[in-house]
């Protein structure tokens, strides 16, 4: 009997361990797997200041091919590829890239600083309005140009930094704000210094707002005092805004002292001879009346 149960008990031990190995696997795999962490989502309205991100792609993807709008960049100015930009809500752009450099015809650089994220056909036409127009315009008046100071462009926000309000092409990597040049002797030009020469700042207006959808400077809306905002936004039937008051610069103080000493003057009281003469006289006696009072003289003298 032991014999036989010796077997019998060994191939029930054989069918057991498979079908423990099997139970064993299967509460494995009965196991629920860790989730990945879910990070909460950003929301753009009402926006301010969002930090933007770079579309890296997949680890160890080949780089893009640079697009036609990067290869005419490529001989106009020094930029570094971005990809696409994602941001929330709609912000972000296809296309970006972070321009730093823009090579003037002579070779010479005008530095952005600090460099501008842009996308490429707004960093494209910014390189040929420093290239075409500002360039030769400086170049006509003194020391030629060396810099330019990028006082802001992609951010995610709203128009003017309002809360709720539409979103701004700064947002969209469509926009750049500029205040200064700098100049190769060092001398910054504020655009909107009323002390720089008047005709400076009309033909550079002038070309800003043939170039780009949208220019505003002093006088547009109150949050341009300071600096001049450049746009390509697209419009129906191709409208452009241009609002940027070229204002001038205080009369001097000789000038503000005859100004006030003349309206001083026409405020006085007239002088008394003045007002004597424009008295009107008395209307003169009848001649009918002379003769009469020359026979009553004689009359008396009788």
């Amino acid at each position: 009997m032991v014999g036989a149960t010796g077997p019998s008990n060994a191939q029930t031990g054989a069918q057991t361990e498979p079908s423990a190995a099997r139970t064993r696997s299967g509460h494995a795999a009965s196991q629920p797997r860790s989730l990945p962490l879910v990070l909460p989502e950003q929301f753009a309205p009402p926006q301010e200041v969002y930090a933007s991100f770079p579309d890296s792609g997949a680890a160890g993807a080949p780089p893009a091919a640079p697009s036609a709008c990067q290869v005419r960049l490529g001989k106009t100015g020094v930029f570094q590829s971005l990809g696409t930009l994602v941001g929330p809500g709609d912000c972000g752009a296809a296309d970006a890239v972070q321009l730093q450099f823009v090579i003037l015809p002579d070779q010479t650089r005008v530095a952005v600083t600090p460099p501008a994220t842009l996308r490429c056909s707004m960093a494209e036409q910014i390189a040929n309005w420093l290239r075409e127009d500002v360039a030769p315009t400086f170049k006509e008046t003194g020391p030629p140009l060396r810099g330019l100071d990028n006082f802001d462009s992609y951010e995610c926000r709203g128009r003017n930094r309002v809360r709720a309000a539409a979103l701004s092409e700064h947002g969209r990597a469509d926009a750049l704000d500029v205040r200064d040049f700098r100049l190769a002797d060092g001398h910054e030009v504020n655009l909107t210094d009323i002390g720089v020469a008047r005709e400076l700042r009309e033909k550079i207006r002038a070309s800003a707002c043939a170039r780009f959808s949208t220019v505003l400077g002093p006088g547009s809306d109150g949050y341009h005092e300071e600096h001049v905002h450049l746009d390509l936004a697209e419009r129906r039937n191709g409208y452009k805004l241009c609002e940027w008051d070229i204002r001038e610069p205080p009369p001097p103080a000789s000038a503000q002292a005859e100004s006030a000493a003349s309206e001083e003057a026409s405020e006085q009281p007239e002088q008394p001879a003045e007002a004597a003469a424009q008295v009107p006289l008395p209307r003169p006696r009848p001649l009918a009346a002379n003769v009469t009072n020359s026979r009553t003289k004689k009359y008396d003298t009788r």
